[in-house]
């Protein structure tokens, strides 16, 4: 017998419905302490999708994409947990759900956005720079020696080979493919858009992804929640938390810069990535 059981046997009353709320914010793959993958929400999704006193799961969303695996492994989990404890899922998309991030978002049963929200991005991007010329200005030798024709697949220090841009725009082309095939089955007949329209990439705000099914309504988290499940509804908030020696080993590390901390240029180009995928979006 859980709690409401409980209260509505022996005080005869039932207490406000509860949700539970996780919060999945940050680049999708990505390191740090906000990035978000499998390995780190799969103990938080699984507890809210457990709770018994909650009605429901509220997912507060806000990401620019990232990994398209990662995004397929959340995705699936949460959609497995939902099937499993018979439980509705609602997506609130706050600043952004693009990308990949639409990819968790299409995870609901409904998304609920801001008419002001960035949305869509159902596409496939990849980006770097080439060096070749630069390292034969400055006199310096490229060495690179793999068993494997492909194994250089679009190294930066060589000159771009077109059969591993083909490659690439294969991969891509694949990845994008389950990409919308994701959506299709997750959105269904509310789509409104056209193949052309709906799946080369765009991003709209929300206002305008509404009308073009992509989400199901506009609003925010607890406005709609109220709506949903009564003015007294009460929230159990779930995520994925450092404990606080791991939070003071990383301060710690960040300040020096000695052969204990050689992480630190890793961590500085997966931050410049992550910068860049907000900024795709003007955030």
């Amino acid at each position: 017998m859980n709690l409401r059981d409980t209260l509505e046997r022996f005080v005869g009353r039932t207490p406000p419905a509860r949700v539970a709320v996780l919060r999945l914010e940050g680049a999708i793959g990505m390191g740090g302490a906000r990035g978000l993958s499998l390995a780190r929400l799969a103990g938080p999704l699984e507890a809210a999708f457990k709770a018994e006193d909650c009605a429901a799961v509220a997912l507060i969303l806000n990401s620019p994409g990232g990994s398209a695996a990662q995004s397929a492994l959340i995705g699936n989990r949460i959609r497995a947990l939902a099937d499993e404890h018979k439980k509705p899922v609602y997506a609130y998309v706050e600043d952004v759900a693009a990308s990949g991030g639409y990819w968790l978002a299409c995870a609901a049963d409904e998304i609920v956005a801001d008419a002001n929200s960035v949305v869509g991005s159902i596409g496939v991007i990849a980006a770097g720079f080439g060096f070749a010329e630069a390292i034969a200005r400055l006199g310096v030798e490229r060495r690179l020696y793999t068993a494997g024709h492909a194994k250089s697949l679009l190294d930066p220090f060589l000159p771009a080979k077109q059969e591993d841009v083909d490659r690439l725009k294969a991969l891509q082309a694949e990845i994008h493919a389950n990409f919308i095939a994701w959506v299709r089955n997750r959105r269904g007949t509310r789509l409104a858009g056209d193949d052309a329209t709906l799946f080369e990439g765009a991003f709209w705000t929300g206002a305008q992804a509404k009308q073009l099914g992509l989400v199901d309504a506009l609003g925010d988290a607890r406005s709609d929640l109220r709506r949903r499940f009564g003015e007294k509804v009460r929230y159990r908030r779930f995520g994925a938390r450092d404990s606080a020696l791991r939070r003071w080993i990383g301060l710690a590390q960040s300040a020096s810069f000695g052969t204990e901390n050689a992480a630190w240029p890793q961590q500085a180009l997966e931050a410049l990535e992550t910068r860049s995928l907000w900024a795709r979006y003007g955030l």
